[in-house]
């Protein structure tokens, strides 16, 4: 199945959003009592897409390297 850019793009922003996401929540549940659940949420959304996007980054890459992405 080849995979065209549109849907590669949308792959990387979903991608991005989710490690947000997951970033806040882990950031609440590791550091809330200590920072404050606000601060440890918007550390954890900064924070969090710094592995997610060059994870889906590197993904995209080895895809467009085997020939899936188009």
């Amino acid at each position: 199945m080849v995979v065209s850019i549109v849907w590669a793009l949308l792959a990387l922003v979903i991608g991005v959003v989710g490690s947000a996401v997951g970033g806040a929540a882990s950031g609440v549940a590791l550091a809330g009592k200590a920072l404050g659940n606000e601060l440890a949420a918007f550390l954890g959304a900064f924070y969090g897409p710094l592995a997610g996007a060059a994870g889906m980054a590197i993904g995209l890459v080895l895809l467009y390297a085997l020939g899936a992405l188009a």
